[in-house]
This record gives C-alpha cells, sequence and structure tokens, in this order.
C-alpha cells in the first residue's frame, strides 16, 4: 500500500547514493556505512513501492527504467524539503514574507524600496495609501504591517513608533516667482500671497505647523486650495498657482516649475519628522525592515 511507505530523507538519499556510483559498495562508503545494511534498505523500499528499481550484476547494478524516474523524483522531492525548511526559517528570521506597508506621501519610498531589493530580496513589499489616521488605524487593526506617517498626532498606546527621518520645512514657490532666487526669505514676505494649505484631517501636524508660522510671522495665510498629501501641494505649485511650506527635502525631487527657499530668522514649528509605526508584535520581517531603515548612512532617507 502507498501509505505505508516511509520514504525518509535518509532512504531516499542511501537510493540516491547506490543510483549516483552504480555500486553498493561504492555507495556504502559514501554513505559511511557498510555494504549489508545498504543492501537491506534498497530491498525493503523496492519491497514497499512494488517494483524492482535496480538490476544486480556482478560488476555493479544498474538503474532500471522506473529506478530513472524513482531517481529523479527522489531528488525533486528532497530539494522540495530542503527548500521547505530553509523558507521556513528565512520567514521566521524575517528574510522572506510580504510587508503591507501604508503611507501618507510618496517622499521616502523610493529609498526604501530600493534599498529593500538590494539587502533583502526576500521581502515583497505591498504598498497602500491612506490618510494619517487611516494608516495608524490599519496598522491597529493588522490589516497592515507597517505604517510611516508624518508628524502623526497622538497615536494610542498599543502602537510603537519611531522616528527615521526629520528634516527642515521651507517655501516651494513657482521658479518665476519673484522671490525664487533669494538665498533666503522672511516668512512674512509672503503675508499677500496665496498658498496651498494641507488638509489638516489628512494632514494634520504640518497644516498646524503651517499657521503657527505664519502667525508667529503676523499674518494668517491665504489659502486659495487645499491638499491632502504633499505630492498634491508640490503639484499646485508647480502649475504656478500659488505657494507652500514644504518638507525641503522634496527640493530634490523638484522639475521644471519649482524652487525651494529657505526661511530666515529664527522660525519656530517648521521641523517635520517622519515615524514608522507598527504593532508590538510585529513579524520578523518589519523587524528586519526597519532594522534596514535605521541602518541607512544618515540623510539617505530623505529627500529621496
Amino acid at each position: 500500500m502507498l501509505g505505508d511507505i516511509n520514504l525518509s530523507r535518509r532512504l531516499l538519499g542511501q537510493f540516491l547514493a547506490v543510483a549516483q556510483e552504480k555500486h553498493f559498495g561504492r555507495a556504502a562508503e559514501q554513505l559511511g556505512m557498510s555494504q549489508p545494511p545498504l543492501s537491506q534498505s534498497i530491498q525493503r523500499l523496492e519491497r514497499a513501492v512494488g517494483v524492482r528499481l535496480l538490476d544486480r550484476g556482478p560488476g555493479g547494478v544498474r538503474l532500471t527504467a522506473a529506478g530513472e524516474v524513482f531517481a529523479a523524483d527522489a531528488q525533486r522531492l528532497l530539494d522540495l524539503q530542503t527548500a521547505v525548511v530553509e523558507r521556513a526559517r528565512r520567514v521566521a528570521s524575517g528574510l522572506e514574507g510580504d510587508v503591507r506597508v501604508g503611507y501618507v506621501s510618496l517622499l521616502y519610498l523610493p529609498t526604501m524600496l530600493r534599498a529593500a531589493a538590494e539587502r533583502l530580496p526576500g521581502l515583497r513589499i505591498h504598498l497602500q495609501h491612506d490618510s494619517s489616521q487611516g494608516v495608524a488605524d490599519r496598522v491597529r487593526t493588522g490589516a497592515l504591517d507597517l505604517g510611516f506617517l508624518r508628524d502623526p498626532a497622538q497615536l494610542s498606546d498599543d502602537l510603537v513608533s519611531g522616528v527615521i527621518a526629520t528634516e527642515r520645512i521651507g517655501v516651494a514657490m513657482p521658479c518665476d516667482h519673484r522671490l525664487s532666487d533669494a538665498d533666503g526669505i522672511d516668512l512674512a514676505q509672503l503675508r499677500e500671497e496665496d498658498f496651498v494649505l494641507p488638509d489638516p484631517n489628512a494632514l494634520p501636524i504640518l497644516a498646524e505647523q503651517l499657521q503657527l508660522a505664519c502667525h508667529q510671522a503676523g499674518f494668517t495665510p491665504r489659502g486659495v486650495v487645499v491638499a491632502d498629501d504633499l505630492s498634491g501641494l508640490f503639484s499646485y505649485v508647480a502649475a504656478g498657482l500659488c505657494v507652500s511650506l514644504l518638507p525641503e527635502g522634496l527640493q530634490h525631487l523638484t522639475g521644471p516649475g519649482v524652487s525651494f527657499v529657505p526661511l530666515l530668522g529664527q522660525v519656530d514649528h517648521l521641523d517635520t519628522t517622519v515615524h514608522a509605526v507598527h504593532r508590538p508584535d510585529a513579524d520578523p520581517a518589519v523587524i528586519r525592515l526597519l532594522e534596514m531603515i535605521t541602518s541607512l548612512p544618515p540623510g539617505s532617507f530623505e529627500g529621496s
């Protein structure tokens, strides 16, 4: 009966050694055992399978047609067993698996994806866009494994958060703006400008920072449009419609139509941070990914 066959790794290895050497004596020597027990094992295998796998002769053995097929399948089975064990160990150590990543803006993702492809090729990263609150909620419920949030509002106690990047906020303006070539400007010089404002629901911290900084400079920003992510804010500026305050790392992504100008003087409220958020019981793959991110050289995860 097929169910009574015990095709142990040891038994398959013994048969493959005989099939390779075409000789019981040489196969036994390769396996580090005596010949009689090896011959008995192969005989038991043939009885269990129910067919002759080897033709014995005075000069050695040769595989029968059934033996040829059995040897090929036995090798594939051993290879599969090895692969199964190795993959389980890789998943357990975080070297292989799927990581569902939520994000609010695209600013830092290219660097992470590029570094992960080079250093952790066994990880499959699945990206999902959402608002800051949406990302946090989905990480909390387990729908996401990891989230990247810019200056997140108060997070619940059942989430772990760590800063992965910090940068200064500057002024983004159309390249034909009268101040676009300045080495730096005072924020008060923008009191008469039209602004694209961060949506306070999607980007609450950046929205609050912009309002507080402008208030400190003595004016309320004149918002003519609202965007719910950094790429939207950037696009309105690139279209020549308004100015905004954006992380200076975005200047590495600027194309025709946008200039970044630093702010002069002591301007409070204008440091921004990116946080990685996950559950305390995060999978090993999440921990591996975060370890890779924090091991990158300073500045490499900014302005990507």
